[in-house]
Parts: C-alpha cells; sequence; structure tokens
C-alpha cells in the first residue's frame, strides 16, 4: 500500500552536500576548527569562516517596514518594479532585443523546477550536463523526466560535439528539446563559455528548430561573480539569433547575488523571438506559479530593486572586495595544482573548482581519504568539488599539494 502517487521515486533523498557539510562540523568540534578544511559549503564566507551577508542589502532590508515584510506581494508573478529591475539587471546590458517578460520564483531554484515542470511532458527527456549541480536530475525524476547528459568538455573547451550529439539522438524520439546550460561560472567546474562558443551553440538550436520547438534554460546563479562582471552579460547578445522555434528561459538567483540564500527570491526570464511567443510560455508559468508557491517574498524583491538602483554604488563596491577574494582563492588553488600535476576541470570563474577524477570508484575512495585526514569536500560525477568561495586564503594555500599526495597514495 502506497500513500503517494504511484508514479514517482520513492527512494530516501541523500544529499550529499548536507551530509559532508554535516561531518565537517562534527569534525571542527573533535579537533578544532583550526584543523580542518571544510571546502563543501557552496555559500560565500570571509577569511574569519563566516557567511557573508552583504552590509549594503540587509541594512536596507532591515529598515523595510514590518508591515511590507508581512504584506503579500504585488502579484503572484511578483512585484511590477522587481519584474522590470531583473531584465535591467539580468539582459538589458548585454543590448539583446528580444521580446521577454519576467517570472517571480522562489530562488532560482524555483525558476529551474517550473521550466522542467511545464516544458516537457512526463516520460520525455531534459539534457543535461553530465557534471552538474545534482538537483537537476532530482527535479526530473520528481516530474517522471528522462535525463540524457552531453560530456562538458573537450580538452579545455565546452564539448559542442557531444552536445550535438545528445540533442540529436533526443530529437529521434521526442517532438521537442528542453537543454540546460550552467553559465557563466559553471557550477561545479567554474567554467564559463566563450562568446564563439555561444554562437555555436545557438546556430545548432536554430538548426533543430527546423524540426521541434527548443527551450534553452540558461542557469546563471553565479553570474554576478564572474570575475570580468562587466562583460559577463555580453554573450545573451548572441541569443538575437533565435528563430521563432527557439527560446530561452534564464533562471537568475537574487540569492546568489545578494548573499541572501535564505530569502529564496529569483526569476525566470523568458525570451523568444516575438511576444506571442514569450506570452503562450508566460501564460502557464503564471498559472504554475499561482499553484505551487503562490507568492515570492515581497520584501525581498523590493529590496532587490532598492539595492541594485539607489544603492548600487554601494553594493557594486562591497560585492567587488569579495570577488577579488575569491579570485584571490581560486588563483592559488588552481596555480598550486598546477604546479604540483593535480588535475581539474576547465576552471575560469566562479565559487568552485573540480577536481578530475574519471573513475567514479577511484573518486569515492579518494573522498574517504580526503575525510580521513579532515579534508571535507563534496563528491559531483567524474570529480570532487573544493567551494573556494567558503575556503580563506590561508586554508586554500597548500591544499592542492595535499590532495595530490593524498591521491598519489591511493
Amino acid at each position: 500500500m502506497s500513500f503517494v502517487k504511484s508514479k514517482v521515486n520513492t527512494t530516501p533523498i541523500e544529499d550529499t552536500v548536507f551530509a559532508i557539510v554535516k561531518k565537517a562540523k562534527e569534525a571542527k568540534a573533535a579537533v578544532g576548527a583550526e584543523n580542518v578544511v571544510d571546502a563543501t559549503i557552496g555559500s560565500l564566507y570571509n577569511e574569519e569562516g563566516t557567511i557573508v551577508a552583504f552590509d549594503s542589502v540587509f541594512t536596507p532590508y532591515n529598515n523595510i517596514p514590518k508591515e511590507t515584510k508581512a504584506a503579500y506581494a504585488g502579484s503572484f508573478v511578483g512585484n511590477d518594479s522587481f519584474r522590470d529591475q531583473v531584465y535591467n539587471w539580468v539582459v538589458k546590458p548585454s543590448g539583446c532585443s528580444l521580446a521577454h517578460s519576467v517570472i517571480a520564483t522562489p530562488g532560482g531554484t524555483g525558476a529551474v523546477a517550473i521550466t522542467l515542470s511545464e516544458i516537457l511532458d512526463e516520460g520525455e527527456t531534459v539534457i543535461l550536463p553530465e557534471i552538474a549541480w545534482g538537483s537537476y536530475k532530482l527535479m526530473a525524476t520528481m516530474d517522471n523526466l528522462n535525463v540524457k547528459t552531453y560530456s562538458l568538455f573537450e580538452g579545455d573547451h565546452f564539448n559542442l560535439t557531444s552536445f550535438k550529439e545528445t540533442c540529436k539522438e533526443v530529437m529521434k524520439t521526442q517532438k521537442k528539446l528542453l537543454m540546460i546550460i550552467n553559465d557563466p561560472c559553471h557550477n561545479p567546474t567554474g567554467y564559463s563559455l566563450t562568446i564563439e562558443e555561444w554562437k555555436e551553440v545557438v546556430a545548432f538550436l536554430n538548426e533543430c528548430g527546423k524540426q521541434v520547438p527548443v527551450v534553452l534554460l540558461n542557469d546563471i546563479a553565479y553570474i554576478d561573480y564572474a570575475y570580468d562582471l562587466p562583460h559577463s552579460r555580453d554573450y545573451m547578445a548572441t541569443f538575437d539569433a533565435f528563430s521563432e522555434n527557439v527560446m530561452a528561459v534564464i533562471a537568475f538567483s537574487c540569492s546568489k547575488a545578494l548573499t541572501s540564500y535564505g530569502l529564496r527570491c529569483g526569476a525566470a526570464v523568458l525570451l523568444g523571438k516575438t511576444q506571442e511567443i514569450v506570452r503562450g510560455v508566460e501564460i502557464v508559468f503564471e498559472k504554475a506559479a499561482r499553484a505551487t508557491w503562490s507568492n515570492v517574498p515581497n520584501a525581498a524583491m523590493d529590496n532587490f530593486t532598492y539595492v541594485t538602483t539607489e544603492n548600487y554604488d554601494t553594493y557594486m563596491k562591497e560585492k567587488a572586495y569579495y570577488v577579488d577574494l575569491l579570485k584571490q582563492r581560486s588563483d592559488i588553488f588552481t596555480s598550486e595544482a598546477d604546479a604540483c600535476g593535480l588535475a581539474y576541470y576547465p576552471y575560469k570563474e566562479g565559487f568552485f573548482v573540480t577536481v578530475k577524477i574519471e573513475d567514479n570508484a577511484l573518486r569515492d575512495r579518494y573522498h574517504e581519504a580526503l575525510m580521513a585526514q579532515h579534508i571535507y569536500t563534496v563528491k559531483v560525477n567524474k570529480g570532487i568539488r573544493v567551494a573556494v568561495c567558503s575556503l580563506s586564503v590561508d586554508k586554500t594555500k597548500g591544499l592542492a599539494k595535499r590532495m595530490k599526495d593524498i591521491l598519489n597514495s591511493l
């Protein structure tokens, strides 16, 4: 007997990230924090080991009247001021001129989830990178979708060949394509596609669009931590070349951009050749939003709008300090990894560097060996994720060499 729907995966969830975070905390209590390298946490931490909560974000948030915090938002699709500002923040700097709309979501996760649930029918297949945030697959499973993966890299660049082959394979059995490209600042490798790579992707999507409707889900959760921030949105201008049978959903995370992970605020930005194309998807997303979460936090939306307009200079200055710190940490880890021969996937920018372990059985043994030396990381497919976002500069120094020595001992 079962009290849940019959077509659902009932295997208990195993969230590897939170499980290892717990082990790292226990180790700190047992042997002292100074003797533990905790590279598990996917949030920005300062040099003192405390989560970063921008003053430029939370001071104005704390000044928002309690009545505003208590109130429902102006609409279940989000406050108009928020929706306008998300577009201005995410897309407008790129010069992309496609028709558009914005739906407020609970974090970037909400934008990904609503796209998976409303674009494909049960039993259809979503195309994911083989190295990816684990929740993509979990969401697909809960929607009774199949998953087909493409190889993310060919040498030191995006594997366009595998991406194309995977899309063509899926087109043989279904009349629609939905694929996820997490870019820039890919989680967990830190790769970002070049403009030329994006042009090739768009040209290929248009080819696919001659046969089936194509939806690109572009997850940009970490975009505001790109090292070349002024040009981080430039690639979106390549979307102007979309045919009428191709559109994009951009999953944006206020949670990441504003270091407000717990406030759960984000957006799905819809982009298409015509307003009619966008409106067709918008109608379904509107109803799904109303039926699923009903409302996104009113004050969180208002605060995003305030911080990125009236408090812009203060916010950007504060964030720039931490982006520079993030770059210091990643430069230390990657340069020392290069020096000692510790292989990692192509890294350009972002919160994570992923050590390359293509044999998952070896990866599992390696992960255990690292923990035995009080180095806590997160397993991903074909690799070990190192969260440089949460490591201090001091903890980062020498880490690559220690990891290489442990790998060599297996």
